[in-house]
């Protein structure tokens, strides 16, 4: 019999807020972080979720006092600041793992830089984090595009059940910076506005930022205050095109019926989707496709994109942090933005506030160059 696999621990630091209660209560009151900022000096400000730079080094500072702030950059002090409570509540023993979800990194210092510096290495940024908390196993670094934070979880379900560790601390981030704008405008994908995933006036994507953190092990002990089963997983890729989702759905319609099957569940049982939702037109209405081919039209859906923006590589990991918060306090959050349905296959997209029982999550995760990722998440009730 494989090892069950639990999540049961997590954080997160995000324009709305540097831990999970915060920004639970922001959702709840229909805040978003997207708003008007200028990132780049010769260009218009556009809608973005950005972290205030000021309040990110005051919690630095705070939590990190004997540290000098200027040996870390902006996404760094993101990362420590996810991870810290989850490592002061946890051991890191020679069999835990750390496995790093981003997929830039600290691109930002190659801005005005002759030379490649060392510190724009996923690697070096890895082994900083790691070894800043004192991790004993070679990092583990998940860059996949946009399905990179769920991906994450899958690797560290797939290792512990391998035998390969007996637990993991699941790290992902990234940051807004001038090249990731530059090579999303270069697609034309940037939203004129705040992005409306699944609606009819969807424009294009919300670039966002922050991290998060998640503790998983098959061992949980017995004063857990929350644990989630990894019940199901699956990554595939359809290499329909470098940049454009395939437009009859196959690599995310294989990856959610590959983590169903192995969760056991059926599509009647999902009580909740959290799905990628970009804004743009071919990506929502691919899921749409997907998701109706797998017989789940009716289950209620949102996209998290209207509060956080595209925050990347941290996205996955983030997403399933508010899904596993939803089922806890038992409601679904609505779909920001969304009015009118813009897709041609039906969807249950929340529109509001709702009590509901969540007992089994599906998350979701589309990216470039076809890679499509699905996660099956199921509350264990004490």
């Amino acid at each position: 019999m494989r090892k069950e696999i639990y999540i049961t621990d997590y954080n997160c630091v995000t324009p709305l807020g540097f831990n999970v209660s915060s920004n639970w209560k922001a959702l709840s009151e229909g805040q978003s972080g997207v708003a008007l900022h200028k990132i780049i000096d010769n260009q218009d400000a556009f809608y973005a979720s950005m972290i205030d730079s000021d309040k990110l080094n005051e919690e630095f500072n705070r939590i990190f006092s004997r540290n000098n702030n200027n040996d870390f950059t902006r996404l760094e002090k993101m990362l420590l600041i996810s991870l810290q409570p989850l490592v002061e509540k946890h051991v890191i023993s020679e069999d835990t793992a750390f496995i790093l979800s981003t997929t830039k990194g600290n691109i930002s210092l190659l801005k005005n830089q002759s030379e490649l510096p060392e510190g724009v290495y996923l690697s070096k940024l890895a082994e900083k984090t790691a070894d800043f908390f004192g991790f004993k196993t070679k990092p583990i670094i998940i860059s996949n595009a946009c399905v990179s934070g769920v991906m994450a979880i899958s690797v560290a379900k797939n290792m512990i059940q391998a035998g390969k560790y007996k637990d993991a601390f699941v790290i992902a981030g990234d940051e807004l910076s001038e090249f990731v704008i530059s090579g999303f405008n270069s697609f034309q994908a940037i939203g004129s506005g705040a992005c409306r995933p699944y609606d009819k006036n969807r424009d294009g994507i919300n670039i966002g930022e922050a991290a998060a953190a998640a503790y998983i092990t098959s061992e949980p002990s017995e004063n857990e205050k929350l644990r989630f089963k990894v019940l199901g997983d699956s990554s595939v890729n359809d290499a329909n095109h470098i940049s454009g989702p395939s437009r009859t759905g196959d690599g995310l319609y294989a990856s959610i019926r590959n983590a169903m099957n192995e969760a056991n569940v059926s599509p009647e049982q999902i009580d909740f989707i959290s799905a990628h939702g970009t804004a743009t037109l071919y990506n929502d209405e691919m899921e749409a496709i997907a998701f109706n081919r797998m017989d789940l039209q009716n289950i209620p859906l949102n996209s998290m994109k209207g509060y956080y923006g595209h925050c990347l590589g941290a996205s996955g990991l983030l997403e399933s942090i508010i899904s596993m918060e939803s089922a806890l306090h038992s409601t679904v959050l609505p779909s920001k933005n969304f009015e009118e349905t813009g897709v041609t296959q039906p969807l249950n997209i929340i529109k509001e506030n709702k009590t509901a029982e969540i007992k089994y999550i599906l998350k979701t995760a589309s990216g470039f160059g076809g890679c499509n990722a699905a996660v099956v998440l199921e509350k264990v009730i004490f």
